[in-house]
């Protein structure tokens, strides 16, 4: 599987045209009788899952759902999820994924953003309270709440009741709000919805884009099938029906959403679903239940790592492999990993805009540094940042292009901004990388994070791959600060190691030895903690606010 130029022709890739709810049917008749859903012990088959899904689908054709209608979830990972993503899907609407982490302002902007009326929570105060005060100031016509207790096992379900009922929202039985049980209980059968794949939404997809403006990015039927297909055809050596996925990584972030939700499914697995990041939990998880494949972000990995080391009897050798995306992950934290499980990591390149798979490291075939090659009927092109137009040779930096079965329609109802994307019919990803001579993509770093050093490029990626070198240092995040003679220089914030101690001077010294006297930071912050994303990727906005600030009252 080569990685494309464009003067390459696209590899041949047959993609069925179907609805993303078949990924779902097609699992429902091959394993019927596996288990398909682990909630904290609750199990669901596929067969239940089949059922619950066709009856809240047509539940909410009752409520009005039909083609091109809106419905958000907004859930952590839990059965719920699940069944209303496919029941959307099948009742003709479309999925607006909701992080219910988010503040009342932010998800008001995303549901005015994408006219999302309609909305699924959870009866738990942490969630619901959000949306209950944006209901009540008509921001959503229809609100179902799903119970808490009653996705879990029977005793779990009574002792989170009795232990945790402070937690436990207290739901109107009037409208706008209708719960879960209410919503299945009808006798109507489900209408099944002509649907056009390539055209049709399927999900819209919050994204940052180049710009870091919010937007939506429109995912079709297509999209979201094709990269399913994509991924599996990467994938060798997977026992269908007989895998089992940790499942972590949140569903409303894309890549839980295809690598984890959607690609497990298709493949008959079994989902062990975690609500949230527990690393107690998540370690009892991996005794009780012994996942073969583990997606995570870079930042998991680490502190898998760290628990791994620090529990007694841990054992890891059930994963068959780990799967990084979402941010660069450190060669230092691949090592620790391979370490403990005696396994690989397995590192892939996507964004949200293509659904979000571009390219994978295959088994057997890695390429340390790089984020794999092509996923089957991806072009890759790197072009010229300044001069989009121009495509540049194999071996040489530039930005990051895509053209895919998985590529996005485009911004929902942004179409300056869509244009912008776009070059010659080619997603501009906003990413500086290349490609070396047998297609393998390796990641510089984003286009806006660049360090502007006296007319000198200077990547955050390198200094942070060099801090990740010295053995006291856990995060490490670099930055470009005002500077009056360079313009900018780099700075870098680091965290250490529980038990381990350093010095911010030790530290420059150790990359004085690693890096050039450009690349080199001028200063370095050590802290508790460093601001992470909802996903858990390290985060560089808050920091470079900060330093702006700073720069402004000086």
């Amino acid at each position: 599987m080569d990685g494309q130029t464009a003067a390459d022709p696209a590899p041949a890739f047959v993609l069925p045209s179907e609805p993303a709810f078949t990924l779902l049917d097609t699992a429902v008749r091959h394993y019927s009788a596996n288990i398909a859903l682990d909630f904290l012990g609750r199990r669901t088959t596929y067969a239940e899952l089949g059922r619950l899904t066709e009856r809240a689908a047509a539940g909410l054709q009752r409520l009005g759902v039909a083609k091109g209608v809106k419905v958000g979830l907004c859930l952590p990972n839990c059965p719920y999820f699940v069944i209303m993503y496919y029941a959307i899907l099948k009742a003709g609407g479309t999925v607006v994924n909701f992080n219910p982490l988010y503040t009342d302002n932010e998800i008001a902007a995303q549901a005015s953003e994408t006219e999302t009326s309609l909305i699924v929570s959870l009866d738990v105060v942490a969630i619901h309270a959000k949306i209950a005060r944006l209901a009540a100031q008509g921001r959503f016509s229809r609100v179902i709440v799903c119970s808490m207790t009653a996705a879990l096992p029977l005793v779990k379900g009574q002792l989170f009741r009795l232990l945790k009922r402070q937690e436990l929202a207290s739901v109107p039985q009037a409208a706008p709000y209708m719960t879960f049980e209410t919503l299945i209980a009808g006798t109507d059968r489900l209408v099944p919805v002509h649907l056009d794949p390539a055209h049709d939404i399927a999900v819209l997809q919050s994204t940052g884009g180049t710009t870091g403006v919010p937007k939506a990015a429109m995912l079709t039927h297509t999209n979201v099938t094709a990269n399913v297909r994509q991924v599996l055809a990467s994938m060798a050596g997977l026992q269908q029906g007989q895998e089992r996925f940790l499942a972590v990584l949140p569903f409303f972030h894309v890549f839980a959403m295809t690598a984890v939700m959607n690609f497990g499914l298709a493949i008959g697995a079994e989902l062990v679903l975690l609500p949230r990041l527990d690393m107690k939990l998540m370690m009892q998880t991996l005794r009780r239940r012994r996942p073969t494949l583990l997606p995570g972000v870079p930042t998991l990995f680490t502190a898998l790592c760290n628990a791994a080391e620090t529990t007694p009897k841990s054992d890891l050798s059930c994963i068959k492999f780990g799967i990084s995306g979402g941010a660069p992950i450190a060669s230092e934290t691949i090592d620790r990993f391979e370490r403990l499980a005696q396994r690989p990591i397995l590192e892939g390149y996507g964004l949200s805009e293509t659904s979000p798979v571009v390219s994978f490291n295959l088994a057997g075939a890695i390429r340390r540094g790089s984020v794999g090659q092509a996923v089957p009927g991806t072009v890759i092109e790197i072009r010229n940042p300044d001069r989009p137009e121009e495509i540049l040779p194999q071996g040489t930096h530039g930005e990051i292009c895509v053209r895919g079965p998985q590529v996005m329609r485009g911004y929902y109802k942004r179409p300056a901004e869509t244009a912008q994307v776009f070059v010659e019919g080619a997603l501009r990803t906003g990413d500086i990388g290349y490609l070396d001579a047998d297609g393998y993509l390796f990641i510089v770093d984003r286009i806006k994070d660049l360090i502007l050093c006296g007319g000198y490029n200077v990547y955050p990626r390198v200094i942070e791959e060099a801090a990740y070198q010295h053995p006291a240092v856990q995060d490490a995040v670099a930055i470009g600060v005002p500077d009056e003679y360079r313009g900018q220089s780099p700075k870098l914030f680091v965290t250490l190691r529980a038990g381990a101690s350093a010095t911010a001077a030790e530290i420059l010294i150790f990359l004085n030895q690693h890096l050039n006297k450009i690349e080199c930071p001028r200063t370095v912050e050590i802290r508790d903690s460093l601001p992470k994303t909802l996903v858990g990727k390290l985060s560089k906005k808050e920091l470079v606010a900060e330093e702006m600030k700073r720069a402004t009252e000086a």
